[in-house]
């Protein structure tokens, strides 16, 4: 899930929104407003109900925030790189660059988002029960009811065993400290979510089809959503397991062209782009990666323009370009090879200089002879360190 608004960093970790959190708020705020609060508080104003449902939205996401952080903050102490948090409609995701070295560390990150929740929950009840001491019973005291509720129904469906909720990931955890096989451990976690997906279909279509309301469609969605993403988890389980201990330097295309990133787009059209089979091409700038063109980014630009628009204004920026060493392992760059680079990740050297490229047809080759390697699916040793190495070559018109 991609940010759409970033919002700053909290311990060092990037924290985004999404657009479609937007639509969550909105539900939440009119069904607040104009349902659950008049009906326990009634006699109030609009503006009241309205206030109060703005700002139980508001300390929602502040607790969706705080689960996803403390799924980060423990996967960093395990060793994995966290890219950010992204808050989004059906709540938040922490984008990990790795998976856990071990079922303990599995278990410690995936509990550690509902143990949060619970925390979370508790000092919401807590608050509750002193303001209601203090004023007597109020819509300020139904907010924060509702907020600990909220929070606790959250931990505890967030538990339920079936990917990729966190109970999903405590399920992998247990199996793979069991059967001693991540790869089978996660395949089951992900077939238990698709059923649990069905399942809530199922259900939200009952609801609505009975007329119990439009929370049926919400199960749908919500039901839809878990489908897709553990049916692509246990997709990526098989991809990780197919390419455990690959290093990117035995998948890369070495000496890549490069060129100057202040070179027109008519002159790589004309010198490269029309007698070359490429269709990738890392920019330079004083010798380091400046950016990354693709024959897609060509073809966006207008004929009439390509005489005098520069490689660099069309490129994507270098801070968005995934990049590796020849020796990183493979399954930890293929998380960070989406967004304007069109699945295409730039291998740098230990000076900074550009020495290879990943494409999806590198990976796609790699998976056809993964067969090849043996049954297991961590055998050892890799031999990652048989490289040859080649010379730069370089485009300069």
């Amino acid at each position: 899930m991609r940010e759409s608004i970033r919002l700053g960093r909290i311990a060092g970790i990037r924290v985004g929104l999404n657009y479609s959190v937007i639509v969550i708020v909105v539900i939440l705020v009119f069904g607040l407003a104009f349902g659950r609060f008049p009906e326990v508080k009634p006699g109030l104003a609009t503006w009241a109900y309205v206030l109060a449902g703005i700002v139980s939205a508001l300390l929602l996401l502040v607790s969706l925030l705080v689960h996803e952080l403390a799924h980060a903050v423990v996967a960093r102490r395990n060793g994995i790189e966290v890219a950010g948090i992204t808050l989004w409609l059906l709540g938040g995701v922490a984008e990990l660059r790795g998976e856990p070295r071990s079922a303990g560390a599995d278990l410690r990150i995936a509990v550690v988002g509902p143990l949060a929740s619970l925390v979370v929950g508790g000092v919401f009840a807590v608050a509750a029960a002193v303001a209601h001491a203090a004023t007597g019973p109020g819509l300020g005291v139904e907010t924060l009811a509702y907020l600990a509720g909220i929070n606790g129904l959250l931990a505890v469906f967030n538990l339920i065993p079936a990917a990729p909720l966190d109970g999903g990931r405590v399920l992998r955890a247990f199996l793979w400290w069991r059967r001693g096989d991540r790869t089978a451990a996660a395949v089951t976690a992900a077939r238990a979510g698709r059923l649990f997906g069905y399942i809530l279909i199922a259900f939200g279509f009952i609801q609505f089809v009975v007329g119990v309301g439009f929370g049926g469609l919400w199960l749908i969605l919500i039901g839809l959503f878990v489908v897709g993403a553990a049916s692509s988890e246990e997709q990526q389980t098989r991809v990780n397991a197919a390419l455990h201990g690959v290093r990117v330097g035995e998948v890369m295309t070495p000496d890549p062209v490069v060129a100057d990133a202040a070179r027109t787009v008519q002159s790589l059209i004309d010198q490269v782009v029309l007698s070359h089979r490429f269709s990738t091409y890392p920019l330079v700038e004083d010798g380091r990666l400046a950016g990354l063109v693709t024959l897609n980014r060509i073809r966006s630009t207008a004929p009439e323009e390509r005489s005098v628009l520069r490689l660099a204004d069309i490129a994507c920026p270098p801070d968005q370009v995934p990049t590796a060493h020849p020796d990183d392992l493979l399954t930890d760059l293929l998380p960070r090879m989406a967004g304007c680079t069109d699945g295409r990740a730039v291998v740098l050297g230990d000076g900074g200089q550009v020495v290879g490229l990943v494409s999806p047809s590198d990976i796609s080759r790699t998976m056809q002879l993964s067969d090849f390697r043996g049954s297991r699916p961590y055998p050892p040793p890799r031999g990652a360190d048989l490289m040859i190495p080649h010379e730069e070559r370089t485009w300069r018109p």
